[in-house]
């Protein structure tokens, strides 16, 4: 039996809400800063409650745009991160299923090769190979499309090494059980190695949705049409415009309180696999 102790036990919840407020604190003044007008937030009289602006300027934002600033409406940009983050978490695991599959139940020529190649691509990230990967979309007809946000993006050799390493915890003995009642490999890989790997996959999902949702360098060379804007590219061509040329700093907070609504919500909806998929050790 262990004791516990009630100051202690206080303290710590302390000390965690303390962290919490001091993590959550500048996300409330973006808040609060959003519902305010312009001339307010630039005079400092933003307060610690709610504005009167809070509807006319979230419904402005997404629905019109910046108003009489002529920014386009950031609906569609939500969309178009929703989209490319959707679109590079499922192809990364896709594609990270199937290799660490072929891997780890075939025996073909240069397997380990093969394995060593895809892990050593780690080390070439899209930033560093970012000037060929853009002449390829280009010359495929990619920019200002969906298929040019995602395509480059989706191969992943984090992804194939831990699913390797999942497939290799599964004992030989379901292999051969699996074998001996006549199922082939694709029916081995969607009954048995799938489910097995649902926690896996799901705290995976959340690590490349969030992964995907805040790509800024590739999403800002590929996309000059403002129909396939991303949100976070959005906020940096706010930000440019609120410099330069108006007060527009609330409808860039705005802008930053939406963006991050959507890995928010998944983290939340996701969170029991998402910590059963980092946590579990045993199959």
């Amino acid at each position: 039996m262990v004791e516990r102790d009630r100051g202690l036990t206080v303290a710590a919840h302390a000390l965690l809400i303390l962290g919490v407020a001091i993590m959550v604190l500048p996300v409330y003044l973006a808040f609060i800063a959003s519902t305010h007008p312009g001339a307010d937030f630039l005079s400092g009289r933003i307060g610690v409650l709610p504005g009167p602006d809070l509807v006319a300027n979230y419904a402005g934002l997404i629905g019109t745009g910046a108003g009489l600033q002529g920014f386009p409406p950031v609906g569609p940009m939500l969309w178009n991160s929703l989209v490319m983050a959707l679109g590079i978490a499922a192809g990364k695991i896709a594609i990270s299923l199937l290799s660490a599959f072929a891997i780890c139940y075939f025996r073909f020529p240069f397997r380990v090769t093969a394995f060593w190649i895809i892990f050593i691509t780690l080390m070439l990230p899209v930033e560093v190979r970012i000037l060929p990967t853009y002449k390829v979309v280009a010359d495929l007809s990619l920019l200002n499309t969906q298929g040019g946000l995602i395509l480059p993006l989706i191969a992943s050799a984090t992804a194939t090494f831990l699913f390797r390493q999942v497939f290799m915890t599964i004992p030989d003995e379901m292999t051969e059980a699996a074998r001996m009642d006549g199922a082939g490999p694709l029916a081995f890989f969607w009954h048995i190695l799938l489910p097995l790997s649902r926690t896996n996959i799901a705290a995976l999902f959340v690590i490349l949705f969030i992964y995907g949702w805040n790509q800024y360098l590739w999403p800002l060379m590929v996309t000059t049409d403002a129909n396939h804007y991303t949100i976070v590219t959005t906020i940096q061509r706010l930000v440019s415009t609120a410099t330069q040329e108006a007060p527009v700093w609330h409808l860039v907070m705005a802008t930053a309180i939406l963006a991050l609504l959507p890995p928010v919500a998944v983290v939340l909806l996701m969170q029991r696999l998402f910590v059963e998929g980092l946590t579990a050790t045993e199959k």
